[in-house]
């Protein structure tokens, strides 16, 4: 039988409220809230700290407080990976960020979902779908990423967009759903 966090990392309906899952959250809380306490004059200590709540972190990748998350344990960030102030990865699933990416300000990354049907949402279970965003991507400041969405190498979000289905490597897309408008030229 499966436990509760398998079932959330497969993608499967789970209990938020399971006991592990809990402590695993609260436990992010608590590095978040030391994290995002941290001065401009404290690198050390904030990188420290980072690589605690995400251990797959690559090197020279850099988050800027304040941050949120679920539980950092499900986010994968490659080197020389950048976030801005006030973003947010709900990690419910895996998140896969590449190297070289850059999130501009209160980026909002949300693996987390919940059912369509109003009678399983009652039940309180609630599930998620992973997300990757592949090498030098650009997603700028504000733009939200929805549950289960791939984001092609090399691509450019618009600020502001609401990325709600996969979008190709190379291009710029923007938009309220994100749309392609052209191809990145080199």
């Amino acid at each position: 039988m499966k436990s509760e966090k398998e079932k959330m990392l497969a993608g499967e309906l789970y209990d938020p409220l399971d006991p592990q899952l809990s402590n695993e959250r609260q436990r992010a809380r608590l590095l978040l809230k030391r994290i995002n306490e941290t001065r401009d004059d404290e690198p050390e200590e904030r990188n420290r700290l980072l690589k605690e709540l995400i251990p797959a972190m690559g090197p020279e990748a850099w988050i800027e407080p304040p941050f949120y998350c679920d539980y950092g344990s499900n986010i994968v960030l490659g080197d020389k990976f950048f976030c801005n102030f006030n973003c947010v990865i709900l990690d419910v699933a895996p998140v896969t960020i590449g190297s070289g990416v850059l999130l501009g300000p209160a980026v909002q990354i949300y693996a987390a979902t919940h059912p369509l049907k109003a009678s399983v949402r009652r039940s309180g279970l609630e599930l998620g779908k992973s997300i990757e965003i592949g090498d030098d991507v650009w997603i700028g400041g504000g733009a939200i990423v929805c549950p289960g969405v791939r984001i092609g190498a090399r691509s450019v979000i618009g600020a502001g967009s609401v990325v709600t289905k996969d979008i190709p490597e190379g291009v710029v897309a923007v938009g309220n759903p994100c749309r392609v408008l052209r191809e990145v030229e080199e």
